[in-house]
């Protein structure tokens, strides 16, 4: 078959951006989807929460699409009547030595126009009852809120569906590609412009491209725990702690999801495969070592990689992730939490010459093909406003 824009990966990116794509008169557009249905992997297994800004350099694409993208979101879901709950998030100070990091946090966030808010102790017992912080001060983040991701997927993929003009094909796995066709599962598709919204595998598919081969995507594992202590009731939104800022991972956290649960975690634990939610499922033996060689590298150059592979893995032990949890609340026992089923993998992008971590957004091109390598957190978010900006940018390489 033949197409003009040949979107691989029908996540949120992929479908948010064919959804700009049209709005904007363009024609032709196909989605490649490996899985039977959307939202399988990263993009429907995120926490749902909607970010408001806080946490990204300030002039990174993260930090300018963040907040955009979160009330283009919200209007989305309200609109077409999807689960959405603005509930607010507190980030709290596990400890004193904290207080510097909450203050340049805050002023992050002010940088990045979201709105936020110092709050004294009374004020934080009013906003989350259970919550503790060090040092008598916490930010409250008002406009943060949590959606269903996986409600919100299917109603893209209905939108596009109805347009008559967007293709969406399931089970078609890329394969590899010759010139501007693309053979995949399910046969070949000739393209005018191929673009790669394929999240976890976009590096495999950007190296058949014979492009960003400095660059290697490696899965990290979110676990999370319900809090199932009859004092969930009294979680109203989200409570965060301040993040490390030599980590990239935001800590473990409670978060009220949509569903009116009250989930624990993630944590950041490297994974052995992309697709690596159980212990050993998803995991191949080529694949394993591919990533465990990148991790090795990365754990003796890499100083701030080294403290995530020294401190992550623990959490799966109880007693360590119970601790991490129990600094958030002034209250909580061990038997309060339990571990779910829910699971989720993040990729994120390594820079191989450097052994660093890329944190932004990040894209590769040729004459006829996009890549966006690197949509990390908060991809989901971001995603109505980042597809306006990719979609800039597609716009003004390719003749459309």
């Amino acid at each position: 078959m033949q197409t003009n824009i040949l979107i691989c990966g029908a996540g949120v990116i992929g479908l948010t951006l064919a959804r700009e794509l049209h709005a904007r008169g363009v024609e032709g557009i196909t989605l490649l989807e490996a899985e039977a249905e959307v939202g399988l992997h990263a993009s429907g297994r995120n926490s749902g929460v909607l970010h408001s800004g806080i946490y990204y350099a300030p002039e990174s694409i993260r930090a300018k699409t963040c907040g955009e993208g979160a009330r283009l979101m919200a209007a989305y879901c309200q609109q077409r009547g999807l689960p959405y709950n603005k509930n607010g998030k507190v980030i709290v100070a596990r400890q004193e030595s904290e207080l510097p990091a909450m203050e340049a946090l805050f002023s992050k966030a002010v940088a990045n126009g979201a709105t936020v808010h110092f709050v004294d102790e009374k004020e934080l017992s009013d906003i989350e009852p259970l919550a503790r912080t060090a040092g008598g001060r916490a930010i409250y983040s008002p406009n943060t809120a949590v959606v269903e991701p996986k409600a919100v997927l299917h109603a893209l993929a209905a939108e596009l569906a109805a347009t008559g003009k967007i293709q969406i094909l399931t089970r078609r796995r890329f394969q590899h590609v010759k010139g501007t066709t693309a053979y995949t599962s399910g046969g070949p598709v000739s393209f005018k412009l191929f673009i790669n919204a394929a999240g976890q595998n976009s590096d495999i598919v950007a190296h058949a491209f014979n492009l960003g081969r400095e660059y290697a995507l490696i899965p990290f594992k979110g676990i999370y725990h319900q809090f199932v202590s009859p004092n969930a009731a009294q979680v109203r939104g989200s409570i965060y702690p301040v993040p490390d800022p030599r980590n990239t991972f935001l800590g473990v956290h409670f978060t009220r999801g949509i569903s009116g649960n009250v989930y624990v975690g993630p944590t950041a634990i490297p994974a052995l495969g992309r697709v690596n939610y159980g212990l050993l499922q998803g995991v191949s033996p080529g694949e394993a070592l591919s990533i465990l060689s990148a991790m090795a590298a990365m754990f003796f150059k890499n100083p701030g990689f080294r403290k995530v592979a020294l401190e992550e893995p623990r959490k799966y032990v109880p007693r360590f992730f119970f601790k991490d949890a129990r600094a958030l609340l002034k209250t909580l026992g061990k038997s309060d939490i339990r571990r779910c089923p829910k699971v989720g993998l993040r990729p994120q992008l390594i820079h191989k010459k450097t052994w660093s971590m890329v944190m932004d957004f990040f894209s590769v091109q040729d004459d006829n093909s996009f890549h966006l390598l690197n949509s990390i957190s908060p991809g989901f978010t971001s995603s109505m406003a980042l597809a306006k900006t990719l979609a800039d940018t597609i716009e003004k390489s390719y003749p459309l």
